[in-house]
């Protein structure tokens, strides 16, 4: 089993190395990280072929130029490059622990896909952390809300992990898939741009299509970095999809994945053999 990890990033090299350093350092290595950067300024980019050299993975970088909040494209090219059988799914200020994709790893199971969780500290406490370079909060750090996500428990874990179908909690940053499942119901929805619902429209045609959702608590641990909030502001264009994908049953949409598959039917650049290259 091979395990891409998808990392989607925009303007925040200073988070993005925080992130990659945690995947360096992981107890069990992915076979590769793809980072889907887009439209990011040449910082994000010369962060990465910057440390290439030493990543001990393979490391992929693909840009999309800044046309609007595109999530679902750059996430569904990052799957679409992806050369490994599960992907994980991540966002470019989520710092993982370093059993992160071990604990993905143990509770990938056929049928299902996993819903990770978080830490999320302050802003005061993320700016700490940055500054330091030291991102493992405990159940006791200034600074952290949802502090129950700082507590592993492997027997725990296990007992919440029975597969469900729940729309609740939802969230793209720390998600996991078969790579297969994915392509089956065609990847992110690109008629979705902007901010939300892209990841709840997504896990429902997942549940349409037959898949059960695993969450993954007491493990699977990652500190998501402050940022200012993107939320929900009203209801938009993105909503009216997501209900019609629920109202219709939909399994698959129209505009995903497949538009992307021609494009890396040859393997993108491993940037620790060709540095240089552009």
């Amino acid at each position: 089993m091979r395990i891409s990890v998808v990392v989607i990033t925009y303007n925040w090299p200073e988070a993005l190395a925080a992130v990659l350093d945690g995947l360096a350092r992981q107890c069990e290595l992915p076979y590769e990280v793809i980072i889907t950067d887009d439209g990011s300024g040449p910082a994000t980019r010369e962060l990465v072929v910057g440390i290439a050299s030493d990543f001990p993975t393979r490391l992929v970088h693909l840009w999309q130029a800044d046309d609007g909040a595109r999530m679902s494209r750059a996430r569904n090219r990052g799957i679409a490059a992806a050369q490994g059988d599960y992907i994980v799914l991540m966002d470019g200020d989520m710092v993982p622990d370093r059993r992160f994709v071990a604990d993905h790893h143990a509770f990938a199971q056929r049928g299902c896909f996993v819903q990770g969780s978080r830490m999320l500290p302050n802003e005061a406490a993320s700016r700490r952390m940055l500054a330091r370079n030291r991102f493992r909060p405990h159940f006791f750090s200034r600074g952290l809300e949802r502090r129950r996500h700082a507590l592993r428990a492997g027997w725990l874990a296990h007992l919440v992990a029975r597969p469900k179908v729940s729309r609740r909690g939802i969230k793209s940053c720390n998600m996991g898939f078969w790579r297969e499942d994915l392509i089956a119901i065609n990847g992110f929805n690109e008629a979705m741009i902007g901010w939300g619902r892209e990841d709840a429209e997504l896990a429902v045609r997942a549940f349409n299509h037959g898949l059960l959702r695993r969450d993954l608590r007491f493990a699977g641990m990652a500190t998501h970095l402050w940022h200012r909030s993107r939320k929900y502001r009203g209801r938009d264009v993105n909503d009216d999809i997501l209900d019609a994908t629920v109202t219709q049953g939909l399994s698959r949409c129209e505009l995903g994945i497949d538009t992307h598959l021609a494009e890396f039917t040859v393997p993108p650049q491993d940037l620790r053999t060709d540095i240089g290259a552009v």
